[in-house]
């Protein structure tokens, strides 16, 4: 490469770089919209969640074909972007195969990304037929459609394109270290199990073709990778990076354990004992200050914890065939709970954008303008979502935080549900007796 090649190199990697940590930046501004939670509890059990869930692929391998199709994409992507170190290096300074030094271990390196991008390669390719043509259903559902649905192919697409370009950079690589006379610098280095096989093909062209091409497939492959890495902003697979934070923040109690709110245990407090501290269980709102809501209606009354779980989301639709309500028909589907609650922290960052970082009121919420009351209430709490999520989202607390604003902002729940609430606020029971007839509930029978 000459001076001018590692110069504009140099420029590429500033513009793909930059782009890429000033969408990183947005992502920390609209998870910091959330409230405030802390998560930094048991380090231990977080970071063994981490190890487990994010980098074990635990979760995945309950489905065994998809999980074992995955780790190998996963280890693919992790692995043979160690050589990304390598090629920026050779892009800056013009040298060729730089970590060379390293010998027989080099060899392995080398013939070990060449294994793992043929394996990615079959990979993709089942992963593209069973989006494709086996059409599984998870993958066809009314709420995944337009774009969420198509990106999954786009990243199947440059991956594809990702790995034959690294396998036929290697093998003009090693069709020029083999010639002689004018490519001495291509020194001999690495072990090439696959691209061997496809080296034959430069086999009769003018030294100086295969090194264009060479030089071709090196670029595209460099320029592949940084378009790639600044695509997964809009892309689900925001989650390659966000599996990790999202694995050790999740909620560590018992699936079904929810919180409480503290002004209503002051409330119940104060009942049960007028001489309990009412301030002892939530402060009171300072002067001028509006008071926080009774759960969630937009994304500033979520915690940043669940506008993370959105941001991480994978959208395989495990969560949704995995719901009792939507496999009966209910309009309920835990994917789209997360899509929405994502599409909606877009909206209003880009509101903020537009407003030189204050955000003005759009008369829009997450209630009602994407996700509706008759979705909410489908919601049988069961946890089955929580549990087949292979990162650890939670759709249900979100769900239930929304039920209760329905409630407790708007007195908006159910029919039978506010019957029962009734019921309870008068005789202390979900029945119409009094509470000297609290007993004829067995007479129901």
């Amino acid at each position: 490469m000459s001076y001018l090649d590692n110069i504009l190199f140099a420029i590429l990697l500033v513009i793909g770089f930059g782009y890429f940590f000033s969408s990183i930046k947005k992502i920390k501004r609209n998870i910091n919209l959330g409230i405030e939670v802390d998560r930094k509890d048991n380090p231990s059990a977080r970071w063994k969640n981490m190890a487990m869930i994010a980098m074990g692929q635990s979760k995945m391998v309950k489905r065994p074909i998809a999980g074992a199709l995955h780790i190998v994409v996963y280890l693919g992507f992790i692995i043979i972007n160690i050589e990304l170190l390598e090629i920026i290096i050779d892009g800056l300074f013009g040298t060729h195969r730089v970590f060379a030094f390293l010998g027989s271990f080099y060899d392995v390196l080398i013939g070990s990304f060449e294994i793992l991008a043929l394996l990615v390669l079959v990979a993709v390719t089942i992963f593209w037929i069973r989006r494709n043509v086996i059409k599984l259903k998870r993958f066809v559902m009314g709420d995944l459609k337009g774009f969420p649905k198509n990106d999954a192919n786009y990243i199947l697409y440059f991956e594809v394109v990702l790995m034959t370009l690294f396998l036929l950079m290697d093998a003009s690589d090693l069709h020029l270290q083999n010639v002689s006379g004018g490519f001495s610098h291509f020194i001999k280095a690495g072990s090439f199990p696959v691209s061997q096989f496809i080296e034959p093909l430069f086999n009769g062209m003018a030294n100086e073709s295969v090194m264009l091409l060479f030089e071709a497939f090196w670029w595209l492959h460099i320029v592949g990778i940084l378009v790639f890495m600044n695509y997964l902003y809009f892309s689900k697979h925001l989650h390659i990076l966000l599996a990790f934070p999202n694995t050790y923040f999740a909620d560590l109690n018992p699936l079904g354990q929810f919180d409480n709110l503290g002004a209503v245990t002051k409330e119940v407090k104060m009942m049960m004992d007028p001489n309990a501290d009412p301030f002892a269980a939530a402060p009171a709102p300072a002067e001028g200050e509006i008071p926080a809501k009774f759960g969630a209606s937009d994304i500033q009354d979520l915690n940043w914890v669940q506008l993370l779980n959105a941001y991480t989301c994978t959208e395989c639709g495990r969560c949704t065939s995995a719901c009792p309500a939507n496999i009966t028909g209910k309009k309920l589907s835990p994917r789209k709970i997360m899509m929405d609650t994502r599409d909606r922290m877009e909206e209003v960052g880009k509101n903020i954008d537009a407003n030189k970082g204050v955000f003005i009121p759009d008369n829009k919420s997450l209630l009602n303008d994407y996700i509706t009351a008759e979705e909410l209430w489908a919601c049988t709490s069961c946890n089955a979502c929580v549990e087949e999520c292979p990162v650890n989202i939670s759709p249900l607390s979100i769900i239930m935080d929304m039920r209760r604003y329905l409630v407790m902002e708007q007195s908006a729940a159910p029919m039978p549900l506010n019957a029962m609430m009734t019921n309870i606020e008068n005789n202390g029971a979900p029945w119409q007796y009094n509470q000297q007839d609290r007993l004829n509930w067995k007479n129901e029978s």
